[in-house]
């Protein structure tokens, strides 16, 4: 039992073993405190983000969604801004103490905008399929027409009926796919879209490996006066840092995209406009608010805003090297024997790697991702053009922009290769191989391209 305190006084009892405090408040009613079984379910939660947080300090992650923040994004994302409101715009809001968060947004808005040298930003969504939601729901009516990449050939699950375009209860038509090129085939595509008469041409995959050959296209969309959207989310960090291609300059009215991926910031994500019209810009904002979000999370927008500030920069650096780091791992990985996608374009100019590991739906990728996960590489399988089976494919994609982040090169990339040849080729232990990559990985742990001339680390102590 804890001590006795004075009357409406608190104090707390941390459990040591797992840093869970325990509060209490004793009356002339009798004091109370939290039960042990309660208390169980937070250590089980503390000792598991623990658990998270060393696989990640002493492992590579290479998922190609993820990536790591800075420190001084982490020291907002976990401020009190965590629990506070802020619904509408800048300067008209329905809650007051939002002066101090107005500062902040406003600043957000002119940051994203010369980033990405937008006319419009809206950075409240909290995600990139929330923006995607957004977008449609501005530019669409239920029973409208789309166009986009099909998710056999790597387009997002939001773009298909399973997911934001089935939510709009809008009628997809996919896009013919080059397989040898990784993209859509230009001339069957504008075909298709000159066809359907869509009321939105959307482009821009999950599985993304070379720009889109977006102007011819776009101006098929233009024709038939369709709104052409672009999804940027894997590679918006590369579109900004000038590295991979200019959507928004290329015939894209709008762009959606995710703030945690190549773009190193907290999860989020961003709608743009290259529109100057400011009633289609007042259609874009009335869609995120009131449209998809009410309260937009606070600490994450303001961890945006200085992930913006920190990209502004260091981005273009940091996207430069991501492309050369992806480009030096598959061309490792293909040295070392894999069978790695798009030999004839150079297999990559984004920081994405594909690589195939068995026969279509044959589950192999499923079976490397575990294996490498035993290692201490931490990837996801992945469909590839021709499998069928979401659970069971046939390929992993592979992303480096994390690794980047805390520090490799085009040179580290060689040895990350043969860790995967160790183990996936060689048969070697994964065990035997997780102590090297964590040997490797202890020499890299401090956050680069950000405000951090303390050095410190992003990964837990």
């Amino acid at each position: 039992m804890p001590r006795t305190v004075k009357e409406g006084s608190y104090g707390f009892k941390k459990f040591k073993d797992c840093g869970v405090q325990s509060w209490y408040m004793t009356s002339q009613q009798g004091a109370w405190k939290a039960s042990e079984a309660n208390l169980n379910y937070a250590k089980t939660v503390i000792s598991s983000v623990k658990s998270s947080g060393r696989l990640y300090k002493n492992g590579l992650g290479m998922i190609a969604s993820e990536n790591i923040v800075s420190p001084m994004v982490q020291d907002i994302v976990a401020s009190d801004l965590h629990g506070r409101y802020a619904e509408g715009l800048p300067g008209k809001r329905y809650y007051q103490g939002c002066d101090d968060f107005d500062t902040i947004e406003s600043l957000g808005i002119d940051l994203a905008k010369e980033v990405f040298q937008a006319p419009f930003a809206n950075i409240q969504s909290t995600s990139g399929t929330v923006s995607n939601i957004g977008a449609l729901k501005a530019l669409a009516k239920p029973g409208d027409d789309i166009t986009a990449v099909s998710t056999a050939d790597g387009g997002h699950i939001s773009h298909a009926r399973m997911g934001a375009v089935g939510l709009r209860d809008l009628n997809l038509t996919t896009y013919p796919w080059n397989e040898e090129r990784m993209e859509p085939d230009v001339d069957a595509a504008c075909e298709t879209i000159r066809a359907t008469k869509p009321k939105i041409a959307l482009f821009g995959q999950s599985v993304f490996l070379f720009p889109t050959p977006l102007k011819e296209m776009a101006e098929a969309a233009k024709e038939v006066g369709a709104t052409v959207m672009y999804d940027g989310a894997h590679v918006l960090g590369l579109i900004a840092g000038g590295q991979f291609q200019d959507p928004l300059r290329e015939g894209a009215d709008v762009m959606t995209g995710s703030s945690h991926k190549t773009f190193p910031g907290p999860q989020g994500g961003f709608l743009l406009s290259s529109s100057e019209d400011e009633a289609f810009q007042r259609r874009l904002n009335n869609a995120m608010f009131p449209g998809v979000c009410s309260s937009y999370h606070l600490h994450h927008v303001a961890g945006k805003v200085m992930a913006l500030a920190e990209f502004k920069e260091y981005g273009e650096a940091y996207a430069k090297d991501t492309v050369v780091n992806a480009q030096a791992f598959a061309s490792a990985l293909a040295s070392e024997g894999f069978d790695v996608l798009a030999e004839a374009r150079g297999y990559t100019a984004s920081h994405q790697v594909l690589t195939r590991h068995g026969e279509l739906d044959s589950g192999a990728g499923a079976k490397a991702a575990a294996r490498l996960e035993r290692a201490g590489i931490i990837t996801n399988m992945n469909m590839l053009p021709g499998d069928t089976k979401a659970m069971t494919p046939s390929g992993l994609r592979l992303g480096v922009q994390e690794l980047t982040r805390v520090g490799f090169t085009s040179s580290d990339m060689e040895e990350v290769a043969r860790f995967y040849a160790r183990v996936l080729l060689h048969d070697e232990a994964p065990e035997a191989v997780k102590r090297d990559v964590a040997e490797m990985k202890a020499e890299r742990q401090v956050i680069r391209y950000c405000f951090n001339d303390e050095g410190r680390s992003g990964y837990p102590e």
